[in-house]
């Protein structure tokens, strides 16, 4: 009989990313592994080593912009999971997030074995209740999880990040810099006056320069990517990014996805981080990386998705020279 294991994290692709040590440990102990993502976390999702299927859900109690509650949605979801029959799930949470939602419509399709980490007085709706210090990594955070489930990583595992490959052919020849604008929120973001300003340094430096984001993020790379880096807004996948960053020499980036797919595929990278979240838990993890920003700013820890104190200074405090000297610094490393 085919042993399936439920792991579900339901935010935002960085933080798919970061489960893979997790989808892996679980893969070495599951026939088939199944990821519930949320709606954009699936192509995240779908790159980790070890996911055999993918599902979307949009969670009303995860997601940022949340869809209203709705019963017929949780029953035909609670319907899914009990055809799917899984020995066992595993609930991955950010530390500010509950698993005890998902673990009752969890509890309610028949699973018979959940773990989690959790806070909160879990009665009978977890097997496993996990605790953990918040100050880790979130690649090991989430890693303890799986171990306290039972889950160990394959021997020659090194628990870093990683992406399924090949990933798709190249098409830009290796050795630029990626300078990726955009955040999934705007306390995150590097102003993009100052991005701009740092693309024209880079070339100047000698360095090719190519400007990424998504569909929704063309204006602004268009006005970064200026006449001198090249302007790749909306123009590729999740896995053509990965491709893109696996090529390049290093990516400038904030506190947002790109940055642990760049870790994902092994590139080095320039963190501007605003330190709205602890960059102990969320800055790129297991690659070489420089941290600018702040991080002893007043937004510290807030979890603010707006900047809370006037003129953005964790962020708009990082010069374009403070980036070209720690591209340098990882290039020539």
């Amino acid at each position: 009989m085919t042993r399936t294991v439920l792991v579900a994290r339901l935010d935002n692709a960085g933080d798919v990313l970061l489960q893979g040590p997790l989808v892996r440990a679980v893969a070495a102990g599951a026939d088939r592994v199944v990821f519930l993502a949320g709606p954009a976390g699936a192509a995240a999702a779908e790159l980790l080593p070890g996911v055999d299927e993918v599902w979307t859900w949009a969670c009303p109690w995860i997601l940022g912009d949340p869809p209203a509650v709705d019963p017929g949605d949780l029953a035909e979801l609670t319907g899914r999971l009990r055809a799917l029959s899984p020995a066992e799930a595993v609930v991955s949470t950010s530390f500010h997030q509950s698993p005890l939602p998902l673990a009752l419509v969890l509890r309610g399709a028949g699973v018979p074995r959940i773990s989690a980490i959790s806070v909160d007085y879990p009665g009978s709706l977890l097997d496993v209740r996990h605790s953990v210090d918040d100050d880790l990594p979130e690649p090991e955070r989430a890693l303890s999880l799986a171990r306290a489930a039972g889950f160990e990583l394959p021997d020659g595992d090194d628990g870093r990040l990683a992406v399924r490959r090949p990933l798709p052919p190249a098409a830009h020849a290796p050795g630029y810099v990626v300078l990726h604008p955009g955040a999934s929120v705007p306390a995150r973001a590097w102003p993009a006056g100052h991005c701009a300003e740092a693309v024209e340094a880079l070339a100047d430096a000698g360095h090719r320069v190519l400007v990424t984001g998504g569909p929704g993020e063309r204006e602004l790379t268009a006005a970064v990517a200026g006449t001198r880096g090249e302007d790749l807004g909306g123009a590729t996948s999740l896995a053509e990014m990965a491709a893109l960053l696996d090529g390049a020499a290093a990516v400038v980036v904030g506190n947002t996805g790109p940055a642990h797919l760049a870790a994902a595929v092994g590139t080095p990278v320039v963190s501007l981080f605003s330190p709205v979240v602890p960059a102990a838990r969320w800055a790129p993890y297991g690659v070489p990386s420089v941290l600018l920003g702040d991080q002893s700013a007043p937004c510290r820890d807030t979890r603010a998705r707006v900047c809370p104190v006037p003129g953005h200074p964790c962020l708009t405090s990082v010069s374009p020279a403070d980036v070209v000297a720690a591209v340098e610094k990882l290039v020539s490393g």
